[in-house]
């Protein structure tokens, strides 16, 4: 197996790691990035973007990484909270006037930050292209009554927290997610990273291939889990066609790579100042690790602790040594961690996917080697 890229010696360990998951764990076309201190120290890639392993991985590969997106929307918001544009105690209606419908008036965006505004799914019934359809989708989800009374557990809103947050961004910026993000973040940090993919990449995109199983969640009809991942069915072929690559899903259709990820996740892990740019305080970076919620997840049904806007470290589920540790991950097995206490960042994307919802062993195994590199 060819490896390419950068790995500090510090760090064999993680490359060995890297390697062994295409030896041992049937990697097919991944990459792995990392950063600490701000200044990358590991980026790798290697192996073939497509399932015929005919095209190898380049360097400048992107791919779809579902939720890792999610990470993305809420760093656009965290943005605007830091500027004093945006409140996260403040009702959601107050930026989205058509959000108080059917008992909505008194949620807040810190409960859309933190998947507990009752909200992980549509209603009515939808089609992928229906989800395509901003103004459809975030129509539908400011008219609907909450599942259950927000705030008071988590419900991973899949496809919805990037609608709901998206379109809190889009009253205050003007402009939709997708673009805010592009201008206010990936731009200025350099990262190839796209919520809503211009035609003009489509030719690096790696196909996603799909995972063997199905997602391991209840499927009991009518249950909450249910309601949310099957509406729409979540269909991996999706990912292939232009409507979903242009369209701006952000929870779920950000293309990037590792090294795309953490560009952008780096200015939460170096506390707002990030190749050479300051765009946050670091105040509004560690605002991240404010606890929202810490129980079972109504969807998930795992214990989850939320921040706002990241899955923040547990016992149940530690993504490090340090306490001060965000994180989130993409079904399939793509992850982002941010640790704020050792300046740390790092993200694993791939294209043959695993059964996991929020990252998987490939991801979490090399972020035990970064932390065993760093330890000497």
């Amino acid at each position: 197996m060819e490896i390419h890229g950068l790995c500090d010696e510090r760090f064999g360990p993680v490359r060995e790691c890297f390697e062994r998951n295409f030896t041992e764990h049937g990697d097919i076309g991944a990459c792995f990035a990392v950063t600490v201190e701000g200044e990358f120290v590991v980026d790798l890639w290697a192996g073939c973007r497509d399932a015929a392993m005919s095209e190898p991985w380049q360097e400048d590969t992107i791919v779809n990484v579902y939720s890792t997106t999610k990470t993305m929307t809420a760093l656009a918001a965290l943005l605007l909270a830091d500027r004093g544009e945006l409140d996260f105690d403040a009702p959601v209606a107050k930026y989205w006037p058509e959000f108080a419908q059917n008992g909505k008036e008194a949620v807040a965006v810190r409960h859309l930050m933190s998947h507990s505004a009752g909200l992980p799914g549509w209603e009515q019934p939808v089609s992928m292209l229906d989800i395509c359809d901003w103004e459809k989708a975030t129509a539908l989800l400011a008219a609907q009554a909450p599942w259950w009374a927000p705030g008071t557990a988590s419900g991973y809103h899949a496809f919805t927290q990037g609608y709901l947050i998206g379109e809190v961004v889009r009253r205050i910026s003007g402009v939709s997610l997708g673009t805010f993000f592009h201008q206010e973040i990936a731009e200025p940090l350099g990262a190839d990273f796209h919520i809503g993919v211009d035609p003009k990449h489509f030719d690096r995109i790696a196909e996603l291939v799909p995972p063997s199983g199905n997602i391991a969640l209840d499927t009991t009809p009518g249950s909450i889990p249910a309601r949310t991942i099957g509406n729409p069915p979540v269909e991996v072929g999706d990912t292939k066609t232009a409507a979903w690559r242009q369209a701006e899903i952000p929870a779920a259709n950000g293309h990037g790579n590792a090294r795309s990820v953490v560009r952008a996740q780096t200015l939460l892990a170096n506390h707002g100042t990030a190749f050479g740019k300051t765009l946050m305080s670091s105040a509004g970076c560690t605002a991240v690790m404010q606890e929202q919620t810490n129980g079972k997840d109504l969807v998930i049904e795992v214990p989850l602790r939320f921040g706002l806007g990241y899955g923040l470290t547990s016992d149940e589920l530690p993504m490090g040594p340090n306490p001060n540790i965000c994180y989130w991950g993409g079904y399939g097995g793509s992850s982002i961690v941010v640790d704020f206490d050792a300046r740390v960042c790092f993200s694993y994307v791939m294209n043959k996917m695993g059964d996991g919802v929020l990252g998987d062993a490939r991801g979490f195994g090399l972020g035990e080697a970064v932390y065993a590199s760093l330890a000497g």
